[in-house]
């Protein structure tokens, strides 16, 4: 039996008292990593606790990496297994269950929503930092009403119908998690060609530049712009990076391509993307040089 075994009176892998913050899918992740934590310190396969719930050890992988909802039955089933008599240990996990079977906003907008993006706006709702790196658009939290539907409509916003204008409504809704309390901060990269072309029109692009102007005045909303002289260097797509202040959850890199996305987490994947991303903040112009450029290309318009 492993040292830090709660059965052995140690400080339980969750405190009761602890609160859990933010979307149901980062919450799922977090209570499958506790899960996790009490198997490995109980000293229990993925194979026999797969089998105390009626499952598998697949099963039991995927409880644990946050990739299928919960039944309290089942957490309840290897709370026992697992050796947690404690009742405030046990409620804590309990209702952490229940609130990760919430449903968040974005729920009412699931017919639109691939899996792999619903898990991405889960996500995105409870990260203390996002970063994001743009090669052709204004990055999707700092887009105008304008623009979005110049982006959704591929250019005709005279001709949407009740569909994609449920899809621009999702996009604004989105980005309301940086005007919220407890904001996350955002630093966008973006490259200078995706200041000068004109989605929407030139006076669509006027109004655009005009909000990021506005946007980067809050303490949390950080804007570079990659000179075309330094173009292509650093990244050869776009990508984001969230990063969490629950330590139970992994920083996470999404990738977006035509047919769905790829989520990385691996160690060894965000060292990476994380000297990709120093390297941005080198090749890029500093905040406040990126802001006199955004300056001078509306005037340019």
């Amino acid at each position: 039996m492993a040292a830090d075994d709660p059965r052995l009176g140690a400080e339980p892998a969750a405190p009761a008292t602890a609160e859990v913050s933010g979307a149901p899918t980062a919450r799922r992740i977090v209570l499958g990593a506790q899960l996790r934590r009490l198997r490995e310190a109980a000293d229990i396969t993925r194979a026999d606790a797969g089998y105390a719930i009626r499952g598998s050890d697949s099963k039991i992988s995927r409880m644990e990496l946050g990739r299928v909802g919960f039944k309290e039955r089942d957490v309840a089933d290897l709370l026992t297994m697992y050796g947690v008599t404690d009742e405030n240990q046990r409620a804590f996990y309990l209702d952490l269950v229940r609130k990760s079977n919430e449903r968040g906003w974005w729920h009412r907008f699931n017919d639109l929503m691939p899996d792999w993006f619903s898990n991405f706006v889960g996500l995105e709702e409870s990260a203390s930092l996002i970063q994001n790196y743009e090669l052709l658009f204004v990055p999707g939290l700092l887009q105008t009403e304008e623009y979005v539907r110049a982006v959704v409509s591929h250019g005709q916003p005279m001709h949407l119908d009740d569909q994609s204008e449920r899809r621009v409504q999702l996009r604004l809704q989105r980005q309301k998690v940086l005007q919220r309390q407890g904001a996350p901060r955002f630093w966008a990269v973006v490259d200078e060609s995706v200041l000068r072309r004109p989605i929407g029109g030139p006076a669509a692009l006027r109004r655009q530049l005009d909000h990021l102007l506005e946007m980067t005045k809050q303490p949390n909303i950080t804007l570079q712009v990659v000179p075309y002289a330094m173009s292509g260097y650093s990244a050869e797509g776009p990508f984001s990076m969230l990063r969490f202040a629950e330590p139970s959850l992994p920083d996470v890199v999404y990738i977006e391509h035509l047919s769905g996305a790829l989520y990385l987490d691996r160690p060894a994947e965000i060292e990476v993307y994380g000297r990709v991303i120093d390297r941005l903040a080198v090749d890029a112009e500093t905040p406040d040089r990126s802001r006199q450029m955004l300056a001078k290309f509306r005037q340019d318009i």
